[in-house]
């Protein structure tokens, strides 16, 4: 089988290994040339690379089974796999440390060594279209005006992707959070211990109006984060060097990490982009499949805002059922009918649906709420479901909550997993109960302290 990838990023790359190894011919196309052998790669066009992520153990799962050149190639250039202990007395894996950009470069250069792949670099102008003894279906892509011809065409571009937009239904689940953060890459000095954390990958505090977090990578290396409602203008001046460090030396928890005696700041302060939660299916404007033969996957179809570091275990959980459906419905290494491919295009479907789609949804709700929040309403019990965050903070008080918190935060499970302690979780608000706000500065007097490091 012959394979066109658009997009050599985290899905696109893994994919298309996976692809290869079990026999397909799989070319990448993607418009950064690919990181520099010295310096900082400069990946244009898109938005979080140089952002803070948190590397779950699905993703390393993936990467051991598809492309497990790749994880030694991560641990060789400094990527700390964080394990913790169980009650039988194991250890079990809890993510990876280790920034996007040494992620991307690590799995990059694993996907290029293995036999089938190359990858190319341009400019993806369109699909081409065979309506030739099959019937309609996805026949290859158009590159730089110069025609590639595939069996199978993956569209791993990302939520921003242009090539096939005219083609896709508008997005059914999510939208503009209105939330925004910046964020800034520190590295602790050498022999500074670690600031306070509440997970072995994370620190994260809810302050008056806003919050913050930590995202502890590779070789010290980590990002501080302050993030706020759209609506708080107030606070657009934190995308400014001497703003974010007076800001973050007030805030209890990231002055710790920022403390210049403890760590040394990489870059400057990091402004995000819109934020959003958005899940589009592979259907069209009319109901059926986009095109029989392509197939959207990763940020393409889920996407969530980064408050709990979902997007690159979405993104490897696709890659996980696709390739198990390409493998139960066609084989790799011939040519497939466009009867087996509308089959995996439906079926895939279906699977998003069923298991991405509620990702979306959850952060959403929780995104709103917290919003709701932040500008000083109380908890909604009129809700039909209390937002998740809101259910795992009830677990304070009622611990018969804890258990079906673990397979939540792990994404074990997905958010439903909740549902069955939302009215424990209710009973506890509606006593009176409300978390309690991290010490520290509120909006209004964070926002004092920003306008006077600008003046």
């Amino acid at each position: 089988m012959r394979v066109a990838v658009i997009g050599a990023g985290p899905a696109g790359l893994v994919l298309g290994a996976g692809l290869a190894r079990r026999g397909a011919d799989v070319t990448l196309v993607d418009r950064n040339p690919g990181p520099p052998s010295e310096g900082v790669w400069a990946r244009k066009g898109v938005m979080q690379f140089h952002h803070a992520h948190a590397i779950r153990p699905q993703v390393v799962e993936t990467l051991q089974r598809e492309l497990p050149d790749a994880y030694q190639r991560l641990l060789d250039v400094g990527a700390e796999p964080v394990q913790t202990p169980q009650p039988n007395g194991t250890l079990a894996l809890a993510g990876l440390r280790c920034q996007r950009s040494t992620y991307e470069r690590g799995v990059r250069a694993a996907a290029e060594a293995v036999p089938g792949v190359t990858l190319r670099t341009g400019h993806v102008d369109r699909v081409v279209e065979s309506t030739e003894h099959r019937g309609r279906r996805a026949a290859g892509i158009v590159v730089d005006g110069s025609s590639l011809e595939a069996d199978l065409v993956v569209d791993a571009s990302g939520r921003t992707g242009r090539v096939n937009r005219h083609r896709r239904a508008p997005q059914s689940a999510g939208g503009v959070c209105g939330i925004a953060y910046v964020d800034r890459v520190h590295q602790l000095r050498e022999g500074a211990e670690a600031g306070p954390l509440v997970s072995p990958i994370a620190w994260q505090a809810n302050f008056d109006g806003y919050q913050c977090l930590v995202f502890l990578h590779e070789r010290g290396i980590f990002s501080a984060l302050v993030i706020r409602s759209t609506d708080a203008h107030d606070l657009v001046g934190l995308r400014h060097n001497a703003a974010f460090d007076a800001a973050v030396q007030a805030i209890p928890g990231l002055a710790e990490w920022t403390d210049p005696e403890r760590s040394r700041p990489l870059t400057d302060v990091l402004p995000g982009g819109t934020l959003l939660n958005a899940y589009r299916s592979q259907r069209g404007h009319d109901g059926e499949l986009a095109l029989p033969g392509l197939v959207f996957v990763g940020d393409a179809v889920c996407t969530t805002t980064p408050n709990f570091g979902r997007g690159l275990a979405t993104t490897m959980l696709q890659v996980d059922e696709l390739l198990r459906l390409l493998d139960a419905t066609v084989d790799v290494a011939a040519s497939a009918t466009t009867s087996r491919l509308t089959d995996v295009g439906e079926a895939f479907d279906a699977w998003t649906e069923a298991n991405m789609r509620p990702w979306v949804e959850d952060q959403a709700i929780m995104d709103h709420a917290l919003r709701r929040r932040w500008g000083g309403e109380d908890v909604d019990l009129s809700l039909p479901r209390l937002p998740s965050d809101l259910v795992m903070e009830a677990s304070r008080v009622d611990v018969r909550i804890g258990p079906a918190i673990g397979p939540y935060v792990a994404m074990r499970a997905l958010p439903a997993v909740l549902d069955a302690v939302e009215p424990l979780a209710r009973v506890v608000y509606e006593s009176g109960w409300r978390p309690a706000l991290a010490a520290g500065p509120n909006r209004r007097e964070l926002a004092e302290i920003v306008d006077a490091a600008a003046a």
